[in-house]
């Protein structure tokens, strides 16, 4: 978009979900470039998903080229903002005008699209290949994966060992409960409040595990399925330093520009908006501040005109195998198939692609 005649330089530091959605919106209105260390967009929802069947990735794992074909890609991690620039860990130094923080949180994969999809295969593999499996971690990542062993490979002996009270401990106490239910109704077991030393030994050929309580658990290989920190350890060098709260995230204001910064923003998990961190909040974020930087982009300053975020209610959709799932609304927790038919059996994968402009 032009204001006074010039392109307006439009800068996204991270290339997930929020990211990547905003990228592609802008790409006709001001000269973007999105900052990423790996070259594709992760529907990060399907992971567990792809685990059992590597296949489901080839839709669910995106080239960045593949949705922004008007816009610059610097596959590279950001490791400086100034006030006019950021600097990457491979040396660019890229100018901007208007800059958007969307590094969500820090998940070590491979660079490219090919290595990613390598990657599910050989996790593939070790499902495959295990007669026993232990998952340790019983929030939603730990829980969906045991979902979809437990549904794929109904001889597998699955053991999910948490160390909270109840499982998806970040919903309601019904939710958890009808959880908890279905998945011993797939012959999973369940130990709740006991850690694992993942420092295993052998016997008779199984590797064994001991947890906090003394019990000993026999599994081919295990899952960590652990939260995972949040990817803003960088910006503590940065102009942004005094922006983090006690957790590491960005402070934003309703329009989600960081706090005192005109021209800075931050979507997606690294934001301190009190809500659960999700996929299909982190794709709103980014369309609020679309629409605000094409306001702002449009010049006369039009503060009364910006978007406001109203921050997400508590829904939540946990994936239990292919046509089940638990649904947690204000109003009420359903469970079964009416929760599946939204999210399990696609895993919202087509709708986001279509969202980015390709074939669902």
């Amino acid at each position: 978009m032009e204001s006074g005649g010039e392109t307006r330089r439009v800068v996204v530091v991270g290339g997930g979900i929020a990211g990547s959605l905003l990228a592609k919106t802008l790409q006709f209105n001001a000269a973007v470039t999105l900052i990423d260390p790996k070259e594709y967009l992760e529907i990060t929802w399907a992971n567990l998903r792809n685990m059992v069947e590597p296949s489901f990735a080839e839709r669910s794992v995106i080239n960045h080229t593949d949705y922004l074909t008007n816009g610059r890609i610097v596959t590279s991690a950001a490791t400086n903002i100034t006030d006019t620039h950021v600097w990457t860990a491979d040396g660019h130094r890229i100018a901007y005008d208007y800059l958007v923080i969307a590094t969500g949180h820090r998940d070590v994969v491979p660079n490219t699209k090919t290595d990613r999809l390598n990657q599910y295969k050989a996790e593939n593999q070790k499902i495959q290949s295990a007669n026993s499996i232990l998952i340790v971690g019983g929030g939603p990542t730990g829980v969906e994966l045991a979902g979809e062993i437990a549904t794929n490979f109904p001889d597998k002996k699955v053991t999910l060992v948490h160390k909270g009270p109840r499982l998806l401990e970040f919903i309601g106490t019904k939710a958890s409960n009808k959880t908890l239910r279905w998945l011993k109704s797939r012959k999973v077991e369940v130990k709740l409040e006991q850690a694992v030393d993942l420092n295993s030994s052998t016997l008779d050929g199984s590797l064994v595990y001991k947890t906090s309580s003394g019990e000993s658990i026999k599994a081919d290989c295990h899952f960590l399925c652990a939260g995972k920190p949040l990817a803003s350890t960088w910006l503590n060098d940065t102009i942004l330093k005094t922006h983090l709260d006690g957790n590491g995230r960005l402070m934003v204001d309703e329009h989600l520009r960081v706090n005192g910064r005109a021209n800075i923003f931050a979507i997606g998990d690294i934001t301190d908006i009190p809500e659960l961190k999700q996929g299909f909040l982190a794709q709103k974020h980014a369309m609020v501040v679309a629409k605000n930087l094409k306001v702002l982009m449009s010049g006369g300053g039009q503060e009364s005109k910006l978007s406001k975020y109203e921050p997400g209610s508590a829904i939540a959709l946990v994936s239990l195998g292919r046509k089940d799932a638990i649904a947690q609304f204000p109003f009420a927790t359903i469970s079964g198939c009416l929760p599946g038919l939204l999210k399990s059996r696609d895993l919202f994968v087509g709708k986001t692609r279509k969202n980015m402009g390709l074939q669902a």
